[in-house]
């Protein structure tokens, strides 16, 4: 078959791969000028299936307003919320309930453990480097933080997934480069879990699926989308200048919408209201400082606050630092209280670590869908497929998306358990 992806973000590319590994004929649209430029760009890496849970959870929306005025809050509300926004969240609290949760909670992990096995599969069979490193921390400051972890734990426990408390001593064993200053009282220890570049497997995928026939039109922006049993995409080439090139059009057999937050636009003539909103979530990255000379700088995995939800991760010669949700604003506005909550955290677990003057800074939308997991597969219109919404675990859900999509559109069935991903779920 002819198949059009809109979108070039992990989503997008790795559903390319699986498509083209299956003998389509696959072209990518993207509007930005390469892979992984939005989303994808320079999140946390970690691969942790069994903290890929939903967002709606119960307690949630009272831990939020706790967190209001805090300093250094892991959530943030910002001050303007559009209707939208409004209506999001009312449906996002619905979903707070606990059996909502017990039944979206499981949809997420199942597809979590089933991506980390195929995503271990490209990497092995296919040799991509993607600055790999194995095993997660989950931090405890104190006792309090110790106990909010509980639930977690017990999570874990019924997933079976590979895990130890341990104590702060025993951690730093595993983490010697933490803060010796800094109070631990706990960890919760995931050796099986692990951290990886993002955007790197991005590209490297990507390159592999152009030598199994992959076409990407990199800045061309999809206006519109015509399904039917040829589906039509009608599309323009973004240039430099005043200049305006002519739309153009052109027909395939399916048309899968991996565009993340730019699907919300093309899919409303087509009557499929998805209820998609951005929530922002910040990074910054650094070269670490003397690597060669002081090799104990740095993590040399990745670690989780669990006191603030923020992640360090190691990647290569480099640290990132990576947390916030924030609810509301615009992409181009940087929260400096978000970022200054990162540098907190940094330095009070790695004080001088990196290297000041060379940090990057990185702010993207994710686009979450109120009740947690992505909607995969066919999206109710004749030829359009959709792969969207999978929130803050895109990298952590990207590849089993990709292969649970590529054999809905080939009619055979997935390796998994799909239930409750489908778009009916949300009507």
């Amino acid at each position: 078959m002819r198949i059009a992806i809109i979108g070039a973000g992990i989503i997008g590319v790795t559903t390319a791969y699986e498509l083209a590994h299956d003998g389509h004929e696959v072209t990518v649209f993207e509007r930005r000028g390469t892979v992984a430029a939005e989303t994808s760009f320079a999140n946390a890496g970690l691969i942790a299936p069994g903290y890929v849970t939903p967002w709606a959870a119960p307690g949630m929306p009272a831990k939020v307003l706790r967190h209001l005025f805090s300093a250094h809050a892991p959530v943030r509300l910002h001050p303007r919320l559009d209707t939208a926004m409004l209506r999001w969240l009312m449906r996002w609290w619905r979903a707070c309930s606990a059996s909502a949760y017990q039944l979206n909670r499981p949809r997420m992990q199942r597809l979590a453990l089933y991506s980390r096995e195929r995503l271990h599969h490209l990497a092995k069979e296919l040799k991509i480097d993607f600055e790999r490193t194995q095993g997660v921390l989950v931090l405890a400051r104190s006792e309090r933080d110790l106990r909010a972890l509980k639930p977690g734990l017990a999570m874990l426990a019924e997933l079976g997934v590979n895990h130890g408390v341990i104590g702060g001593d025993a951690a730093r064993l595993i983490e010697p480069g933490l803060n010796p200053q800094m109070p631990l009282h706990a960890a919760v220890h995931l050796p099986d879990d692990e951290v990886g570049n993002c955007r790197l497997f991005a590209q490297v995928l990507k390159g592999e699926a152009q030598q199994l026939g992959a076409d990407f039109r990199f800045d061309t922006e999809v206006l519109a989308v015509q399904a039917g049993t040829k589906p039509q995409l009608t599309f323009r080439e973004l240039v430099n200048g005043d200049d305006v090139p002519p739309a153009q059009s052109a027909s395939f057999d399916a048309v899968v919408v991996c565009a993340a937050l730019g699907a919300t636009a093309l899919l409303q003539p087509l009557g499929i209201a998805l209820p998609l909103a951005p929530v922002y979530g910040y990074s910054i990255t650094a070269p670490l400082r003397s690597v060669e000379a002081h090799p104990e700088f740095g993590p040399r995995a990745a670690l989780m606050d669990e006191r603030y939800k923020v992640a360090i991760s190691r990647l290569g010669q480099r640290v990132r630092v990576a947390g916030s949700a924030e609810i509301g604003g615009a992409p181009e506005t940087m929260n400096e209280r978000a970022i200054a909550t990162l540098y907190k955290v940094l330095d009070d677990w790695f004080p001088g670590v990196v290297q000041p003057g060379h940090v990057q800074r990185w702010k993207g939308a994710r686009p979450m869908l109120p009740d947690g997991p992505p909607v995969l597969g066919a999206a109710g219109a004749p030829g359009v497929w959709l792969s969207l919404g999978h929130g803050s675990s895109g990298w952590a859900l990207a590849c089993g998306s990709a292969r649970v999509v590529a054999d809905a559109l080939s009619g055979r069935m997935p390796a998994i358990d799909t239930e409750g991903l489908g778009i009916e779920r949300l009507r």
